[in-house]
């Protein structure tokens, strides 16, 4: 199963790869160089169709946990004073996700959407500090009736150089539907209030939809 935003991208991929296929032995006598270039041609469109994919992970949505919204590393785990919408200090925790890891956003916990921002910005490395504040970015904040407001913002990394956010304010919105898509490397930061019981560990690997971020009884 593949996301749709990716379906432009590989249908382009796919016919090229067609074409390469059928092609190259016409247009190419040496039969190592030939298949050098089918192989090649044959690993990029798998790279595509990889990187676009979306598991199904079906879930029995509940707003006393929050899950992880992504795939990836847990790369940061540290209070942090948020500047844009809480203008106080908030427990960050950060997800990165390298270009093999599934890239589809997916909503943390159900609720309403309070706020939905797109900023334009640089392309610094996801990991970089400064990546939260001045990459380009989207910062969405949902209200839940059991955690409150929670924040989670979509930053685009080096490759990515597209952020897809389907959150709107007013929208209802239900824990685990797509919530958007980052193409090509990028990281999900989540804040919460200071104080709150974390689940996960620096450098685990999250699974979107699956790994638990912190929960209430």
């Amino acid at each position: 199963m593949f996301h749709k935003e990716g379906g432009k991208i590989i249908l382009i991929a796919t016919t090229l790869t067609v074409i390469i296929t059928l092609f190259t032995p016409k247009l190419i006598s040496i039969f190592w160089l030939e298949k050098t270039i089918q192989i090649a041609a044959l690993f990029f469109l798998i790279m595509i169709l990889q990187f676009f994919r979306n598991p199904n992970r079906r879930i029995e949505a509940s707003d006393k946990v929050v899950l992880a919204p992504v795939d990836g590393k847990v790369v940061v785990i540290e209070e942090v004073f948020e500047e844009e919408y809480f203008k106080d200090k908030r427990l960050q925790v950060s997800i990165f996700m390298s270009p093999i890891n599934v890239h589809v956003t997916r909503y943390a916990i159900g609720g309403k959407i309070k706020y939905s921002k797109y900023h334009p910005g640089k392309y610094l490395v996801a990991w970089h500090p400064k990546a939260s504040t001045e990459n380009e970015r989207t910062t969405v904040v949902i209200e839940n009736r059991v955690f409150g407001e929670i924040l989670y913002r979509q930053i685009a990394g080096a490759l990515a150089r597209r952020i897809v956010n389907y959150a709107e304010e007013g929208m209802q919105v239900r824990q685990g539907d797509d919530a958007g898509f980052i193409k090509f490397g990028s990281r999900v930061d989540m804040f919460f209030p200071l104080g709150t019981k974390i689940e996960v560990n620096l450098q685990q690997n999250a699974v979107g939809n699956q790994t638990v971020i912190t929960s209430k009884a």
